[in-house]
């Protein structure tokens, strides 16, 4: 099928790439691959709903391969609405060949650079005077028996449900839950096939009200709030924001399991309405927090 094998050609135009500094002023360095510029010959063949498909495809995978590279990068609906004209301006170009496929890869590349300096600042900053391949910053998933060690977690008295903040692309903690009998749900900007793992950024997620008996998060929201508390530019005032819809989302008796702690907010907690407690995890140095929301 056509569109198989152009979502093969983008999976592996990402790759032919991979790594790469988008941020040195020698944007040579990315380029087309072979590959790709004979797919072109064929973009003609897409049907229009087949041509929409992809552009929303490459533009997942361009955010998912930018956060592989730097998990502290964030993409709100602007930034992602923005990133897929990007791709929609690329087809259209591509499509009608008003000009050469090199000087359409070089405009192609500059949109890209200037929509990530738009979007994370502090990018250029870390990598302008970097080397030309990028270490990305480790991002890991953790087994769920050393999750439930570091965020304190008694699944014997776990009040349900569940939600796993920053859940991983494979979502295991979940998928322990669930297979425990715990109802159970995961939330992360990966893209997901099944229903209990939900795709969304963690800042734009609809919590609700009174709605979870425990929230969980290992080194995932808390990190990045600690991230951005510490840059210039850091995006601190919506991560509060999110800090309280998750605090305020907690059922009565329900709690908030996180690590690392977060003394810069937690000391401003209403301590009628919450009740803190911290771990020292061994072997670790960070703290483990838990926030229980009292019966008032």
């Amino acid at each position: 099928m056509l569109t198989d094998r152009f979502t093969e050609n983008i999976d592996k135009q990402i790759g032919f790439n991979q790594g790469k500094n988008i941020f040195l002023d020698n944007l040579e360095i990315f380029q087309f691959a072979n590959e790709t510029v004979k797919a072109i010959s064929n973009i003609d063949k897409l049907t229009p709903h087949s041509k929409e498909y992809l552009i929303d495809y490459a533009k997942d995978k361009a955010i998912e391969e930018f956060c592989r590279v730097n998990q502290y990068y964030s993409f709100d609906l602007k930034a992602k609405n923005n990133l897929r004209q990007i791709y929609s301006n690329l087809f259209e170009a591509l499509q009608t060949r008003a000009y050469s496929i090199d000087n359409i890869s070089k405009e192609h590349y500059e949109k890209l650079k200037f929509w990530l300096k738009e979007n994370n600042p502090f990018a250029e900053k870390l990598y302008k005077d970097d080397n030309e391949k990028i270490s990305p910053v480790v991002c890991s998933e953790y087994t769920p028996k050393l999750q439930l060690k570091i965020l304190q977690v008694d699944i014997k008295h776990l009040l349900q449900p569940v939600l796993d903040i920053g859940c991983g692309i494979n979502g295991y903690l979940v998928d322990y839950f669930r297979n425990q009998k715990i109802e159970a749900y995961g939330i992360d900007r990966f893209k997901f096939s099944t229903s209990n793992l939900i795709t969304s950024d963690w800042l734009e997620y609809d919590y609700g009200t009174d709605k979870w008996g425990t929230v969980v998060s290992n080194l995932g929201f808390s990190n990045h709030f600690n991230h951005h508390n510490l840059r210039e530019d850091g995006n601190y005032i919506e991560y509060a924001k999110t800090y309280m819809n998750i605090l305020n989302s907690l059922k009565i008796g329900g709690s908030f399991h996180y690590a690392p702690d977060l003394p810069f907010i937690e000391k401003y907690l209403d301590n009628k309405q919450y009740d803190l407690k911290k771990y020292e995890i061994e072997g670790y140095d960070f703290k483990t927090t838990i926030i229980k929301k009292s019966n008032l």
